[in-house]
């Protein structure tokens, strides 16, 4: 948000939740020449899934597996695309995929809406993703899964990161943390 600020934007704060906030600018975008450019435009996706290309170039193949946060579930899928195209243009392979969530915001772990999603990674804090059947049919389709973990959990790869020189927001240290628990890591890699 710091960023914004720098660049002179004005910050609203609406009483609710990301999802509410979802809810309010796809309303705004109907009536008004804006861009929405969050996890429901397809042309983000498009765009992100450059990313899985790049990732294959650099290893020579897939990797393994990918660990990545997910909140409203785009970030998970544009990956799951790009590495779905890529093993089909080029056989690099595609990687089993974790989705990371947190245990107060774990929609797609639960099965069930979350009404008022509590973590501290702020950036994961959704209760409804807007690709979340997209991304549940694409760690299907990969043999990967979605896994909740504790603020703890999170807070606890952050520092991990950050000793090693890292520094990365809450939602960010989320991947690492669901590494951890599915792996049963220990706190040093």
């Amino acid at each position: 948000m710091v960023a914004s600020v720098v660049y002179g934007a004005k910050i609203i704060q609406i009483k609710g939740s990301f999802d509410d906030a979802l809810k309010l600018v796809v309303e705004i975008t109907k009536k008004h020449p804006i861009a929405l450019v969050n996890s429901i435009n397809p042309y983000r996706l498009e765009g992100q899934k450059t990313s899985a290309f790049e990732i294959v170039d650099e290893l020579g193949q897939a990797p393994d597996w990918l660990c990545l946060p997910v909140g409203n579930a785009g970030n998970i899928t544009a990956y799951a695309m790009g590495f779905d195209q890529y093993n089909n243009l080029k056989k690099s392979g595609t990687p089993r995929l974790l989705g990371v969530q947190a245990s107060g915001a774990a929609p797609l772990v639960t099965g069930k809406i979350v009404e008022k999603p509590e973590t501290i990674a702020t950036a994961i804090r959704i209760g409804n993703p807007a690709r979340g059947k997209q991304a549940l049919e694409m760690v299907s389709k990969f043999g990967g899964e979605i896994v909740a973990v504790e603020d703890s959990e999170i807070l606890a790869a952050q520092k991990m990161l950050a000793l090693e020189g890292i520094w990365v927001e809450p939602a960010s240290a989320a991947g690492l943390a669901g590494l951890k628990r599915r792996f049963k890591v220990a706190n040093s890699i």
